[in-house]
């Protein structure tokens, strides 16, 4: 089946600086301001010529802040800090501090993307997509030995009480009306990654393999049923993204027969930007009539990529997967932490309206 949409945008779009100024100043108009910035991101996505259509992630702290504001158990306070590799050559590495620790059961106290969603939707600016982490997100870098054991004595443990949290939500979007639900995977990088699967075993302590395995399962647990007529259930997967950096590396080869053979999803939204994805030979594995989304347009860096040259990877991908499955996008959102990736709004649209005229050109629509 052919992909309903050629152009596409990971999610999140680059705050601006009132929006900013208002979050971290704790200010009471900051529910006004994220409503006036995402009917305007609505309208440039719509002036571009995009047919999905996301609210930038503008009312989060980060791509998966939603679930740590719907739920009791996450100790925010207690941070760690993680190395990240710049993307510019000659930039120092930068630590980022992971948002949270289990410390208790996980309770849930509200819906994570109801408002959100009921804002785009009333908007009516056409098919809408709604992103959510993956459950895999957060025992990977939420629990913490010694602490968390108390609570969870296995990370599946802790993993499979996320699950219904995301089940529930995916099938509450997918009942009010959403288009497209897409679940952000970056944690599937720690099994391409050979220092991260080092990481797995000797940090997690847990076999990288079977850890891969109860990932899948718990990915395809939180799809299960919500498959409908119109509806898309994607998965992206990244190799990190905070501030124009990133942490992981390698190309998809380690685990695409898996991967892409089991996961229960419609698309694959991949980065591809980089000689740090690899090649697009793992495509050999995607089953036929599922989409690849190639995530060809960097966001990270301010460069502009030729049209011409996405043209052409477009094309060297077809050997892989018919050109009717597959569409383009940047490899990942342009702001997966509120402060954004290191280059301007313009710049932002400039590449994402690169996406659609590229579209247009190969495909004949975005």
């Amino acid at each position: 089946m052919a992909t309903q949409y050629r152009a596409a945008h990971i999610g999140s779009l680059l705050r601006p600086a009132e929006l900013l100024q208002a979050r971290s100043a704790g200010s009471e108009q900051l529910r006004a301001l994220e409503d006036k910035h995402i009917l305007r991101v609505l309208q440039r996505q719509k002036d571009l010529g995009f047919r999905i259509f996301t609210d930038g992630e503008l009312r989060r702290v980060n791509f998966m802040s939603d679930f740590n504001d719907a739920v009791e158990g996450i100790d925010e306070s207690d941070n760690l800090l993680r190395q990240w590799q710049a993307s510019v050559a000659g930039s120092s590495t930068q630590p980022s501090r992971v948002p949270g620790i289990v410390v208790g059961k996980i309770k849930q106290t509200r819906r994570l993307t109801q408002h959100e969603f009921a804002f785009v939707k009333q908007q009516s600016p056409g098919d809408i997509k709604v992103t959510l982490p993956t459950a895999n997100q957060f025992p990977a870098i939420y629990y913490k030995k010694g602490i968390s054991d108390k609570i969870y004595p296995t990370h599946s443990a802790f993993l499979w009480d996320i699950v219904p949290i995301i089940k529930a939500e995916i099938q509450a979007l997918v009942s009010e009306g959403a288009q497209y639900v897409q679940i952000d995977a970056p944690r599937y990088s720690y099994y391409i990654d050979p220092k991260w699967r080092g990481y797995v075993q000797n940090e997690m302590g847990l076999d990288p393999d079977a850890a891969l395995d109860d990932a899948i399962r718990a990915d395809n647990a939180c799809l299960e049923g919500a498959k409908r007529p119109g509806v898309i259930l994607a998965i992206h997967l990244c190799r990190g993204n905070n501030r124009s950096q990133w942490y992981a590396e390698g190309g998809y080869d380690a685990i695409a027969e898996k991967l892409f053979g089991q996961l229960q999803v419609d698309a694959f939204l991949l980065e591809y930007e980089s000689e740090r994805a690899g090649t697009f030979e793992p495509l050999r594995f995607v089953p036929r009539g599922k989409t690849v989304v190639l995530g060809l347009v960097s966001s990270k860096l301010p460069a502009m990529e030729s049209q011409d040259q996405l043209a052409k990877r477009i094309d060297e991908a077809t050997k892989y997967v018919p050109l009717e499955n597959l569409a383009l996008s940047p490899q990942c959102g342009f702001a997966s932490t509120m402060e954004g990736n290191l280059l301007t709004e313009d710049e932002q649209w400039q590449k994402l309206k690169l996406i659609v005229d590229t579209a247009v050109k190969v495909w004949g629509r975005a």
